[in-house]
């Protein structure tokens, strides 16, 4: 399959399953985000069935990765699965564990950072990779207005510290259910 069709069957199966996707709309603005700053290097937060990792990996080079770190097995098998479907499973590692002893041992650099599980833990992520990050890297925040109040410090800290230039991003909702929702793009300076 290709991954437009993997993404497609997702997007349609997530409202019944409850998965918690990014979806179509916010997704456009992550692939406009790739487009941007064409990362060669990735870091997902929080990969759930592999959604937003096949969006960001179909987007990548021979070579380039999608690292993704999940807290549980089962999902992380079915991303996995996913990814072999759509044919991106060169460009995505899987990490599996919890983000917050995952993401200390990491080494090397990340282009770019898509944050997307625990809301109230954010801050506590970026921290935790901050060090991994040059000039020019990208963060991408998901879900700022849905969890806004979850997510105060982790907003504060990227709009206010003077280490990164930062938009919040608005989409309409994905299956015309709700108010939508938004991202926010921080770029590290």
């Amino acid at each position: 399959m290709k991954p437009e069709e993997v993404l497609a069957s997702i997007e349609s199966a997530a409202p019944g399953r409850g998965w918690p996707i990014i979806g179509p709309k916010r997704g456009m603005i992550l692939d406009d985000v790739i487009r941007e700053h064409r990362p060669a290097r990735i870091l997902e937060v929080g990969t759930n069935v592999g959604y937003s990792a096949i969006r960001m990996a179909r987007h990548l080079k021979a070579g380039e990765k999608v690292t993704c770190v999940e807290i549980s097995e089962e999902i992380a098998a079915l991303a996995r699965s996913n990814f072999a479907k759509a044919g991106v499973s060169d460009r995505v590692d899987v990490v599996v564990g919890d983000a917050l002893h995952v993401l200390p041992t990491l080494g090397g650099s990340f282009d770019m950072v898509f944050l997307d599980a625990v809301k109230v833990d954010y801050l506590a992520y970026l921290k935790s990779v901050e060090r991994l990050l040059h000039k020019g890297s990208v963060v991408v925040a998901d879900n700022v207005k849905s969890f806004g109040s979850e997510m105060k410090p982790y907003l504060d800290y990227v709009r206010r510290s003077g280490a990164y230039s930062s938009a919040y991003r608005e989409a309409p909702p994905n299956w015309g259910m709700g108010a939508g929702d938004a991202v926010e793009i921080s770029v590290r300076l």
